[in-house]
């Protein structure tokens, strides 16, 4: 089994910068496509950022091209997400997961799943 656990959410004003965290117990995640998804109240929860286990291929939502970046470092067993130029529409519940499959932005496709950081743009 995977344990994933974010961190690094807030309260920023727009134009800001955070940086979330997501860090995972068990041994298959090195070996996992890791995703990051938001869901801001009465929406559907949508896909954001994802990034191969090589870390050599990376994919965004095109409301965040530019401003988000996804990395990770499998020896500390950690994934990032680095939000810069914050826009109130990013106001959501952020969620880290891991999946083994090749459809790597559809929510389904995803076993385990983190609690949540919650994630507050001001205007």
């Amino acid at each position: 089994q995977v344990q994933l656990v974010e961190s690094g959410g807030g309260l920023v004003q727009a134009g800001g910068s955070l940086r979330l965290s997501c860090a995972a117990s068990g041994r298959t995640f090195s070996s996992n496509t890791m995703g990051w998804f938001r869901q801001a109240p009465g929406k559907e929860r949508e896909f954001v950022a994802g990034i191969t286990r090589s870390g050599l291929n990376t994919y965004y939502q095109d409301s965040v091209k530019g401003r988000f970046t996804i990395s990770r470092d499998n020896a500390k067993n950690t994934v990032y997400l680095q939000m810069n130029s914050l826009k109130p529409e990013d106001t959501a519940v952020y969620y880290c997961a891991t999946t083994s499959s090749p459809f790597v932005r559809e929510p389904d496709q995803y076993h385990y799943w983190g609690q949540g950081t919650q994630v507050t743009v001001s205007s």
